[in-house]
């Protein structure tokens, strides 16, 4: 299953999901530092260190960047609201488990709009702005950039931060706003959009075997992106009790 819910004829579209595959592996490297420096076998600074940082910004635009594609292509291929509808509420579902199994794991800091949650707010929003077609490239880049220029305090309140307009970030494990991510997915469906209009061969072009690990990992990103991490902490688990035996 992708985490974008995307069109029906998926399979043909190998190179966007070797792509998602990349931003996969990217993620779960990423994750596992994490993870390694939560449990105390390397000590990094995730939050202010530009090589964490960076990288971060790095994996989300690539997930959204994708997660537009994929939009573009559900609709070139006359994809519905109900097939859409279906697919969506699975990206929802996982969310809520995102915040239960966080919350359970960090109450004081729990994922309440994390990845999953911001996805699922921004797939409904630009599926409605498709139809804006190359106004999406302005668009996208006011919504980048509003942020960097408008913040105000009552943004900054658990019920407005998931817009993004904070004057400080809040105090959870994951936090992806719609603003200014959801210009990265807007850049996404235009670019979609602007491909299967000019050159489709550039996505419906197979890619070589030696590529298929990540086309098979990329659709079923969804799934990966759920276990990924259950996995790691659990590995870490028995590895921290084995070595205080």
């Amino acid at each position: 299953m992708n985490i974008e819910g995307s069109s029906q004829h998926a399979a043909r579209f190998e190179r966007l999901d070797a792509l998602r595959g990349i931003a996969m592996v990217w993620m779960a490297a990423f994750h596992f530092s994490y993870d390694l420096n939560h449990f105390g076998y390397i000590k990094q600074d995730f939050y202010t260190d530009p090589r964490w940082t960076l990288q971060r910004t790095g994996i989300l635009s690539l997930f959204l960047f994708c997660a537009g594609i994929s939009l573009a292509l559900g609709l070139a291929q006359r994809q519905g609201w109900w097939r859409f509808g279906r697919r969506w509420l699975q990206v929802l579902a996982c969310a809520l488990l995102v915040s239960t199994g966080s919350y359970l794991m960090f109450p004081n800091s729990f994922i309440y709009f994390g990845v999953l949650h911001g996805m699922a707010a921004m797939l409904l929003l630009v599926r409605l702005m498709a139809p804006l077609r190359a106004a999406l490239w302005p668009v996208g880049l006011l919504l980048i950039l509003l942020p960097h220029f408008v913040q105000h305090p009552w943004f900054d309140t658990v019920w407005t931060n998931w817009l993004g307009l904070v004057t400080h970030l809040p105090v959870t494990q994951d936090y992806v706003p719609l603003l200014p991510w959801m210009g990265v997915m807007c850049w996404g469906l235009a670019s979609g959009q602007l491909v299967m209009r000019v050159m489709p061969t550039l996505l419906t072009t197979p890619v070589p075997s030696l590529m298929q690990p990540l086309v098979v990992l990329g659709r079923w990103s969804l799934s990966f992106y759920m276990v990924h991490k259950p996995f790691f902490i659990g590995l870490l688990t028995g590895a921290a009790a084995v070595t205080t035996r």
